[in-house]
């Protein structure tokens, strides 16, 4: 008898848990869509890794050196794209887990870009305005090479924003002569950035919630939202859905959460927390820790700060009816089937928090056309995108059985099997 020879995968430097479970998910629908095994080996790894060094003069006069990545996972579809982040676990396999992640997730949203992310080592808390600023444009010299607006655009992610967008424009503009606003998404509106893109992933959220209400069928008139995270994807999902008559009855921040069953006042909460720093002290609210707040009963539960925080060991206490995931990888694949079982329908975050990447799509196209759109045409072609992905997604769970991750994941991997197939493997 003859035995099949086992192929050894060789080990590599980006396969931290964090990259094995991206994996592990790419596995499982590659079995349950019967992948081409060629195309499923092809779409395992990252298509390129750059890892440099920034050094920066401090303000001190000392120099100090951080490290910083870009990966790229795939650019079939069209150039990648994905997040910059400061921040001091930020590794090779994070930044390749989360790229895989963003490839997934513009497939499904039927956007013409691959997935990337990058990040630098570094506690951004503890630098001065100037040496983010230079660290930023030291980075931005060095990744230089693999960015461009039809080869990789950046965007904000954890501890970036809107002004180190502007300063990695700056950089590249002025290595290559002239100004090129589509390198990157999320800049200020005065310098080419788009109406409508500061509150776009938790407006998608928001859209996320509205279409899983709709289709399971819930007949409360006012349903009940936790949300743990009351950032800028939280409170803004938070605030919008307040506005249309849903009742957030908790929300939580780093120092901890609020409660209150009869709802609370989100604009009064908003206006406290730029006051206070912390929602924690609300009026008419009882404290309540991040853990004990995701098992609270309610009709929607949106994870949007960590990932990692619904786990085997407290999925089943859950008692909500809807996860929506405005945070990415909130939900580990054990707690993902447990919740499942449970009947508990979960948004994957590839699809909640689109709304993001879908409108620095919009941001990137405006640039390039130099036309801008008002912001009502922006949110109304967001909420036509999310809502279109959103039927996929449920039409496919309906008919398939399978987990709504599952769903999202072959619609996005089909798509971009379909590609690679065509185009086929050079040489």
């Amino acid at each position: 008898m003859i035995l099949a020879k086992t192929v050894e995968r060789p080990t590599m430097e980006c396969e931290t848990e964090q990259f094995l479970m991206v994996q592990q998910q790419l596995d499982e629908i590659a079995l349950e869509m019967g992948l081409d095994p060629e195309l499923h080996e092809r779409l395992r790894y990252p298509k390129r890794s750059l890892i440099v060094t920034v050094p920066v003069r401090m303000d001190n006069g000392s120099v100090k050196t951080f490290t910083g990545y870009r990966v790229h996972h795939d650019v079939t579809l069209g150039p990648a794209k994905g997040g910059i982040r400061f921040h001091p676990e930020v590794s090779l396999g994070e930044v390749s887990a989360l790229a895989t992640l963003m490839t997934w997730k513009c497939a499904l949203m039927g956007l013409p870009y691959g997935g990337a992310k990058g990040g630098i080592r570094c506690s951004p808390w503890e630098l001065s305005l100037a040496e983010k600023e230079r660290m930023t444009r030291r980075y931005t010299s060095e990744i230089i090479n693999i960015i461009g607006p039809d080869k990789d655009i950046p965007a904000p992610d954890m501890y970036t924003n809107e002004q180190t967008m502007a300063w990695i424009m700056d950089t590249y503009s002025i290595n290559v002569g002239h100004t090129v606003p589509s390198v990157v998404t999320g800049k200020p509106i005065s310098i080419g950035g788009s109406l409508g893109r500061h509150e776009a992933t938790g407006r998608g959220v928001a859209y996320c919630v509205k279409r899983a209400v709709a289709h399971i069928g819930m007949k409360t008139s006012a349903p009940t939202v936790v949300v743990q995270g009351f950032g800028n994807v939280g409170a803004i999902a938070a605030r919008l859905l307040h506005d249309s008559g849903f009742k957030i009855v908790a929300v939580s921040d780093v120092y901890g959460g609020i409660y209150n069953k009869d709802g609370l006042d989100i604009p009064r909460l908003q206006a406290y927390l730029l006051e206070m720093g912390k929602v924690a002290g609300f009026a008419h609210s009882e404290e309540v820790s991040n853990t004990d707040l995701l098992e609270l009963p309610c009709d929607v539960l949106i994870p949007a700060a960590l990932g990692h925080q619904i786990t085997g060991q407290n999925a089943d206490r859950l008692r909500c009816k809807i996860v929506v995931e405005g945070a990415n990888g909130p939900t580990s694949p054990e707690a993902d089937q447990i919740l499942h079982e449970k009947g508990i329908l979960v948004v994957p975050d590839i699809l909640a928090n689109a709304g993001g990447v879908t409108v620095s799509y919009f941001e990137w196209v405006q640039g390039l056309m130099h036309l801008f759109w008002s912001e009502d045409e922006v949110n109304q072609k967001l909420e036509q995108i999310m809502g279109r992905a959103c039927d996929q997604v449920f039409e496919m769970t309906t008919k398939s059985g399978m987990r709504p991750r599952m769903s999202a994941l072959r619609i996005g991997i089909g798509r971009l099997a379909e590609a690679k197939k065509l185009r086929g493997l050079y040489p």
